[in-house]
């Protein structure tokens, strides 16, 4: 089999995961294609809360501010009772963002909009989505996959080192592997719907029937809209009229209320409710992300934001292995990502039947922020650490001065594809390396921690050395007394030295 490769990677699928993945090659360097058996981008709303760990993902990738300015915040949540009266509720807990973690509160962003936000991201780096282009067939060897793929064109044969199924629930990827993707249905039949409704208010979320899961009605106003997002359990037979017309009439059945109107719909699906999680993420050089990987019940919004934070995982290591890397190191990203996305499951379907009690809480749980890989055979740490930050964790954020005087942030220094290395109150040598960044924190270094944030948010003494990983996580502490596994380490995520430098 020839190795002329036609690209990298082959992303198969152009939602949130695929376009996520895209960003992240695309900045490194690493050459794809995204092609999408769709002919039109998603207009839907399915997923519409970003979560704060997201938030600081796509912070990251430079289009938080953009996906602020096209969304917005969740409104309270309104409450009708059977005689008309209605109490009004915060849906999620308030709690002011730290140095540590900037991003508090979730945003509404439908999905449509967080997607055209993506879009706008790749093309300034170069890229498009290929759409009405499908994956009709591949086939893999040790060194490369060679997959076939049809658009009006025609069908074409590309060889390529990976292939990725970013291509949803009904995975073709996935099926082709024969991935097992076991499960269940979670009892529930809904429909969800983008319609406008002249009239209503938009300043709340508008929920009818809260204790009663038959005749149920929710109305949503989407942020950065002028629509509403229609949710409500169906029965599970029959076909549901999902015309203006018939969503009018559902409403006013359920909310009693006739100055309900809807006048158009721009989108809408009846579907059921599913937790499932694929067999295995990886088969030698093919893998699953995102829905194609797991599929979750809306309530908690955790769907979309762990698709993202797939993407956010696989693209580095990708290219770390074209910088030199192991292959083995692609075999960790089944390992953090897959026990993320069941736990993931149990919280949506946990959240699920408590809505079903006319519970609707969202707290800290839902933010992914305390997501972390301390089992990661990646986590390393020495000595080990009784107490404090472990490798493994989310790196915190905190607030530095340059050594010229500027203020600045962790964030901002971890902004980009590369590794970076906080050397706390060490003048000890370190030599370059290509993809490190390293700063050295402390009274003569070129980072101030004036307030002793950095200290405190990672647990440091003098000596330490914290390697945070370009997703930005914590992947190795070393203490003063152990300087030679830090070169052994770089060198396993493919960090080479730089050419006339020692290590």
């Amino acid at each position: 089999m020839t190795n002329h490769f036609a690209t990298d990677v082959l992303i198969c699928g152009a939602g949130a995961a695929g376009l996520t993945l895209a960003i992240d090659l695309a900045r490194r360097g690493v050459s794809f294609r995204l092609i999408e058996k769709m002919e039109q981008p998603f207009h839907g709303s399915r997923g519409k809360g970003i979560q704060p760990r997201t938030q600081e993902v796509f912070a990251d990738l430079g289009i938080l501010d953009k996906v602020v300015a096209v969304g917005g915040l969740y409104p309270k949540l309104r409450n009708y009772q059977d005689d008309g009266s209605f109490i009004d509720a915060e849906f999620g807990e308030h709690q002011e963002p730290t140095a540590q973690e900037p991003y508090h509160l979730a945003l509404m962003v439908p999905q449509f909009l967080t997607e055209s936000v993506l879009r706008e991201r790749l093309a300034e780096l170069g890229y498009q989505a290929e759409f009405g282009c499908e994956l009709i067939g591949f086939e893999q060897d040790a060194s490369g996959v060679t997959a076939r793929i049809v658009d009006g064109r025609g069908e074409e044969s590309l060889r390529v080192r990976w292939l990725v199924g970013a291509d949803g629930g009904r995975s073709f990827v996935r099926h082709a592997l024969g991935v097992g993707f076991p499960g269940k249905t979670l009892g529930v039949r809904a429909i969800v719907a983008d319609v406008t409704v002249p009239g209503l208010s938009r300043d709340v979320w508008h929920r009818f029937g809260e204790k009663d899961m038959q005749r149920q009605i929710m109305l949503c106003p989407l942020a950065g809209t002028d629509l509403f997002q229609v949710q409500g359990p169906i029965p599970f037979e029959g076909d549901i009229d999902l015309s203006a017309e018939g969503l009018t009439a559902l409403i006013a059945a359920r909310s009693g209320r006739a100055d309900i109107v809807a006048t158009s719909v721009s989108w809408a699906s009846a579907y059921q409710m599913n937790a499932r999680l694929a067999d295995s993420y990886r088969v030698g050089r093919i893998f699953l992300i995102g829905d194609a990987a797991h599929t979750h019940p809306p309530t908690g919004g955790q769907g979309l934001n762990t698709s993202v934070q797939d993407a956010y995982n696989l693209g580095w290591k990708l290219g770390a292995v074209l910088a030199g890397a192991a292959d083995s190191l692609l075999d960790t990203y089944e390992e953090e990502r897959r026990p993320v996305a069941q736990a993931m499951l149990g919280l949506a379907t946990k959240l699920l039947d408590e809505a079903k009690q006319s519970v609707l809480r969202r707290g800290r749980d839902v933010h992914q922020l305390d997501i972390g890989y301390p089992g990661s055979s990646l986590a390393v740490q020495t000595p080990e650490r009784p107490v404090g930050l472990m490798a493994g964790s989310r790196a915190p954020d905190a607030p530095v001065r340059g050594a010229a005087g500027q203020a600045s942030r962790l964030f901002e220094l971890f902004k980009g594809p590369h590794w970076s290395l906080l050397a706390y109150e060490d003048d000890g040598a370190i030599p370059p390396r290509r993809g490190l960044h390293i700063y050295r924190v402390g009274p003569t270094g070129d980072i101030v921690d004036d307030g002793g944030h950095v200290q405190s948010a990672y647990s440091l003494i003098a000596g330490d050395r914290v390697l945070v990983r370009p997703d930005g996580y914590v992947a190795a502490i070393f203490g003063k007394e152990d300087k030679a596994s830090l070169d052994d380490y770089l060198a396993k995520v493919g960090l080479g030295t730089i050419q006339g430098e020692r290590a």
